[in-house]
This record gives structure tokens, sequence and C-alpha cells, in this order.
């Protein structure tokens, strides 16, 4: 379908989501975050798409956040209503099993920033800058970004970040954990695709069985917890991919010396 604010494109495996709206910073207005939504849930339901990308057009900012001025002219919050998948289509999406790099050019802040900490793995260019700073406007990051933080790097960093709405460059970024790489500026996009091709060389279901399995553990107390709910089926993906042809593909590849085929069942 055509989309009005953001740019999709596939390449063989890879999906590629870009938020195009460099006029106001990437900023996400409830008619992006919609248009989001639509693609990365064509995204989650397209079996022949494995790895996901999400960047922002430009070099300035991966996403400001909101869009202030939509904001500021909604009279009830039903006027700045986001999708049931969350701001971007991402922070309230737990159903999928793909892996989703966040490729941050630039300002990644409030709602951005919210969006890159729902993403699984971030690339971040040397200037690249992360931030929640909406208790600034008299607001809070309630699209998760509170929570998310906080279990992401430790409750003392997160409240220096959270009660401040100060930011922090890609490297202390990448130092808190929340980066995976820094890479030059400009080429935050070329590095996220170069993970997604190590990523699209391992079989997509065990791919989708590993993330649900980690994130689905860390729901449970410990992991003997953890490793019992796997045991008992409380992830549906692994058994998928315990069925799946994939499994006699690698193994026969690994032993014929060459790179397997994998069919994604």
């Amino acid at each position: 379908m055509p989309y009005q604010y953001i740019n999709v494109e596939t390449e063989g495996n890879l999906f590629v989501l870009t938020i195009d709206r460099p006029e106001v910073m990437n900023a996400i207005s409830p008619a992006a975050s919609y248009e989001m939504a639509e693609a990365v849930d064509r995204f989650e339901a397209d079996d022949s798409l494995w790895v996901g990308i999400i960047t922002g057009s430009g070099s300035d900012a991966f996403c400001a956040g909101g869009d202030i001025s939509v904001m500021a002219a909604a009279k009830t919050n039903e006027d700045y209503q986001m999708p049931p998948s969350g701001y971007g289509g991402m922070t309230n999406r737990t159903s999928c099993n793909k892996p989703i790099i966040a490729a941050v050019n630039g300002i990644c802040f409030g709602g951005g920033f919210e969006v890159a900490l729902a993403c699984d793995l971030v690339i971040a260019s040397e200037n690249a800058s992360f931030g929640l700073p909406e208790p600034k406007i008299g607001t809070a990051a309630v699209a998760t970004g509170m929570h998310r933080l906080a279990r992401e790097i430790g409750l003392k960093p997160a409240m220096a970040l959270l009660l401040t709405g100060d930011a922090v460059d890609a490297e202390r970024a990448r130092a808190l954990g929340l980066v995976t790489e820094v890479v030059p500026e400009g080429e935050a996009l070329t590095a996220a695709k170069k993970l997604a091709a190590r990523i699209l060389r391992c079989a997509p279901l065990a791919v989708q069985a590993t993330k649900q399995c980690v994130l689905g553990g860390l729901n449970h107390a410990g992991v003997p917890a953890a490793q019992k709910a796997q045991e008992n089926g409380a992830f549906p993906a692994l058994q998928t991919m315990m069925e799946s042809q994939d499994i006699s593909e690698g193994l026969n590849a690994f032993l014929e010396k060459r790179r397997p085929k994998w069919k994604g069942c």
C-alpha cells in the first residue's frame, strides 16, 4: 500500500522501514504511527521476511519523538490515539518473534527512543544521541520507555536519565548496554544491514524460537523457572523449530560442508 509518512523496502528476506518526515526530525504523529503499525504487521505476518530494520530519513534524526504540534493541538486523549501495537507500532508489540534492528542516525528522543528500546538490537552512528526528555515538557515516557529502560540498564542509571530528561551520546549509550555497535556518521543503516546479513545466515525459525524463549523467559523468576516453562511448552516457536525441515537441512549442510538453504519451515 502507498504510505505518506514512511517508506518500506524489502531486500530478499530483509524488511526495511524508514520514518520519512525529515522536515520535523522524523517525529511520529498518530497518523505516522498507524502507518508504521500496518507495515510492521505486514512484516510480522510475511513468512518470507525474516529480519527487520527501522531507521529514520536523513542524517539528523532517527526520530525526535512525538509530533509536538499535533500533541499540543489535541484537546482530549482521543485526539492523540496510537494503534494497539503502541507508539510507532512497536512499543506494545509482544507477538513478533522476528528480530528487529534499530539503525539510529542522529537524535533518538522521546517516543523515538521508546521505539528503539522496543527493537532487539541498536546500531548507532557517532552523532546519535538518546534521551527521554518528556519531564521537561510536563509529561513522562509512558510508551513503555520508563519500564524498558530500568530493566535494560538498571534502576539507578535509568533514574538518572528519566528524572533529569538528559540525553547521552552514542558511546555512553553503548557503555550502558543500550547500543550494540557505534559506527561512523552516515553508516548506521549500512551497518544494520551487515548485522542483518549475519542473522540471515542462521535458520529463521531457530532465530525466532531464540527470541521468544529469551524474552518470554524474562517473565519467569530465575533460570530454573524459565527452563521449566520452556520444557512445558510455554514457547511455541521452539516447538515449531523442532518440527521444521530446516533442522535436517542444517545438519546435512554441515556434514556436506555447504551453506544451508533455509526454507523457514
